[in-house]
């Protein structure tokens, strides 16, 4: 049995850039950052973000660059694709892997407006699968020595 199954939330780290295929399929691109803190050894807090490129395609892709803008917080859920391509100015082999989104559903809105807040329009932010609550995450540190197994 394969699985390949990625599911990530972060930030927007640019604007999502909208383009057309020759068969009139619309396509969005665009990076997401996700952020991991961990304690080291002498309990210092560290810190390190991840990068992922992302790939929308259909009315999702639509929606995406619509109502998504650098910042904005989204959850994506989706496969890995690597793909690689010669380069026409030196020649060499290029590969780039990214998140084939087969879902995605907005996060949060920033600013002072309330989750599942109204756009500048006036009419209610979508997502593709509805809403989403904001997920909070405990301010304490876990002690491993709590945990029963």
């Amino acid at each position: 049995m394969y699985l390949n199954k990625a599911i990530v939330i972060g930030n927007l780290t640019r604007d999502p850039e909208l383009r057309s295929l020759p068969s009139g399929i619309k396509v969005c691109t665009f990076s997401l950052a996700t952020n991991r803190v961990w304690k080291d050894k002498n309990g210092a807090r560290q810190e390190s973000a991840d990068y992922h490129n992302i790939v929308v395609f259909g009315r999702q892709a639509e929606t995406v660059a619509l109502y998504m803008k650098k910042g904005s917080s989204i959850l994506v859920e989706g496969r890995m694709q690597t793909r690689s391509w010669d380069d026409k100015t030196s020649g060499e082999k290029k590969y780039r892997t990214e998140i084939v989104a087969d879902r995605t559903q907005f996060g949060p809105k920033g600013g002072s407006a309330p989750s599942g807040g109204t756009n500048s329009v006036g009419s209610k932010a979508p997502s593709a699968e509805g809403e989403v609550d904001a997920i909070e995450y405990p301010e304490e540190d876990i002690n491993p020595e709590d945990i029963p197994f």
